[in-house]
């Protein structure tokens, strides 16, 4: 009986990233890269790789997660999504599984994102306080002023100014933020980011200048300067990760 070839698949997963230590494998397996690689593992019984579409970090959840990896399986991508499910937590699901072609790469492949980030004026309940940024404070955000922020965001430039260091790499930090959206209901705010690509925590770090904006702590001009000098200052606050949700990743036409 002649060996079974590899395919390549592709594979969208959700998950939760409270008690994760992120999505990249790590020492520990804490991260759920991790645990999705030790069922795959089990299920294929040989060593298994899984390439996502970028990292999340600690506390970040995901609708739209991508990744890929390369296999021997028989039964079909039904049966494969199904058996992969069967074997997770409860924290983490697989949504789609299919054969990708074999140049087909998650991360590289990739021609943009789009991320959420949930905010909640004042406290929250414990089912929903896991899922938000909960911003307390007398006066409401100046809504009016965020949105002039936003537009000033909107477009391409260089982000280094609203971007954490990674480490000793370079990496370019011209991004085209394509969509910023601000939308609110009642005391729920959401903030939709849609663009060619993200640097190290940019989508937190462009939520904590919009919170300072909405806070009166920045004006939009001092967000123009901060795009024009491309440097990091202490003014941009990262916000905290359990509000942000990395939504989908664009391939091709999508």
């Amino acid at each position: 009986m002649s060996p079974l070839p590899v395919s390549r698949w592709k594979v969208v997963c959700a998950y939760d990233g409270t008690g994760f230590a992120g999505w990249q494998s790590q020492p520990g397996s804490g991260a759920i890269q991790d645990v999705i690689e030790a069922r795959l593992n089990a299920m294929l019984g040989g060593l298994v790789r899984i390439h996502g579409s970028g990292r999340t970090d600690a506390g970040v959840h995901a609708r739209g997660q991508v990744f890929h990896f390369d296999a021997a399986w028989r039964h079909g991508a039904a049966k494969l999504q199904a058996a992969l499910r069967a074997g997770l937590p409860p924290g983490i699901q697989i949504r789609s599984v299919a054969v990708a072609p074999a140049g087909f790469h998650a991360r590289f492949s990739a021609t943009g994102k789009r991320y959420q980030y949930n905010l909640l004026a004042g406290d929250a309940d414990p089912f929903t306080r896991p899922f938000v940024w909960c911003v307390e404070r007398p006066r409401p955000l100046d809504e009016m002023a965020m949105r002039a922020a936003a537009a000033v965001l909107r477009g391409q430039h260089d982000f280094a100014g609203f971007a954490a260091r990674r480490g000793p790499e370079e990496e370019e930090t011209v991004r085209d933020l394509r969509r910023l959206d601000i939308v609110r209901r009642g005391r729920r705010w959401k903030l939709v980011f849609e663009a060619d690509g993200f640097l190290y925590k940019m989508v937190r770090s462009l939520t904590g200048a919009l919170v300072a904006v909405g806070e009166g702590k920045l004006t939009p001009g001092d967000l123009e300067a901060i795009l024009t000098q491309a440097t990091r200052t202490e003014a941009v606050q990262t916000a905290p990760p359990q509000g942000l949700f990395l939504e989908k990743v664009f391939y091709g036409r999508d």
